[in-house]
């Protein structure tokens, strides 16, 4: 196991007072595994994202644990999580043009981390890689020379890929790595990031709020809302057949190219998400829920094993856990 998450809580201090951005999540990705993380603005997942290397504000508290090939991140040093970073997990942030500094070339940029964490290794040495990164990623080496501001947005997303790379990590944390681009740019880049993780055999923690991406490039996936896991399972399966109200409207919120029937009747969810200072009783997703029952007021549900549709049309037992009791009694969770 090269990442687990255990109990994992983070809340911001503010002017409102304390807000729940993270509430007891409990997740692993394998070595070599891919994980997706879906969900809305604000349902906490950058958060996860970002707590993994400890790159939150000093407003955040955060307890639990995050282990990270068996050691507790949270617990390290500041010499030893420098360590850490960039050579045992990297991050590829979602704003390209508002991570990379606009004032150095790209080549510099790369070799940045190589110089850093390898001691041994010279100016002349490190600009070589960062430019077999550049082609690594599609990208000529002349790249090396460019600014920020001289490539598109899919060529400055390569950038951000090859400099998460540039330390051969066992995990990569992908934040929104194709949110701003366009569909062709965007299909490169997810490829891309497919055929790097299998043939580098790292970690990839992807997060999205496109169920469909995910579903193409992760084994598994896990949707939050209001700062928990509500489901998880293969991330095909959860976006083919959603095991949560929540999971199937996501899914419902991208329609089928050539299908009439999304055309002229889109999915969609109304309302908005909770304010996390003020959550609902039971259930937070009860307000905007089509299917939640009484027992859906009175508690929260935990992350259960859901009976699943099997390969012959009947029930069977799958790695698929829902936070919702209708799906936990094998009742359908959309109408």
């Amino acid at each position: 196991m090269l990442l687990e998450f255990k109990d994992l809580r983070v809340a911001y201090r503010g002017s409102r007072g304390r807000l729940p951005a993270v509430r007891g999540v409990d997740l692993t990705v394998d070595a070599g595994g891919t994980m997706g993380i879906a969900g809305e603005s604000g349902c906490g997942k950058s958060t996860l994202a970002m707590a993994v290397l400890r790159l939150l504000p000093k407003s955040a508290e955060v307890s639990g644990e995050i282990l990270l090939d068996g050691e507790d991140l949270l617990q390290m040093g500041w010499g030893r999580l420098r360590a850490v970073r960039w050579t045992g997990a990297s991050i590829v942030f979602q704003g390209a043009m508002h991570s990379l500094n606009a004032v150095q070339r790209i080549g510099r940029q790369i070799a940045e981390p190589i110089l850093v964490h390898e001691a041994t290794t010279t100016p002349a040495a490190a600009a070589r890689r960062a430019e077999a990164l550049l082609e690594r990623v599609g990208l000529p080496a002349a790249r090396a020379r460019s600014y920020p501001h001289e490539l598109s947005g899919g060529q400055r997303q390569r950038v951000m890929i090859a400099m998460a790379l540039a330390c051969d990590p066992d995990l990569v944390i992908a934040d929104e790595a194709t949110t701003a681009l366009d569909v062709m740019v965007q299909a490169q880049v997810l490829q891309l990031i497919s055929s790097l993780v299998t043939e580098r055999g790292v970690g990839l923690m992807m997060i999205s709020h496109d169920l469909s991406v995910l579903s193409a490039v992760c084994d598994r996936a896990a949707v939050m809302y209001a700062g928990r896991i509500v489901e998880q399972g293969p991330a095909h399966e959860v976006f083919a057949d959603a095991r949560h109200p929540y999971s199937a409207a996501l899914s419902a919120a991208f329609p089928v190219i050539g299908d009439p029937a999304a055309r002229m009747n889109p999915g969609g969810l109304a309302g908005d998400p909770p304010d996390p200072v003020r959550l609902p009783e039971g259930c937070s997703f009860r307000p905007r829920c089509a299917v939640a029952v009484d027992r859906c007021g009175g508690e929260s549900p935990e992350l259960l094993a859901v009976p699943v549709r099997g390969s012959a049309g009947g029930a069977a037992e799958a790695p698929r856990v829902s936070a919702c009791f209708v799906a936990q009694e094998g009742m359908p969770v959309v109408r």
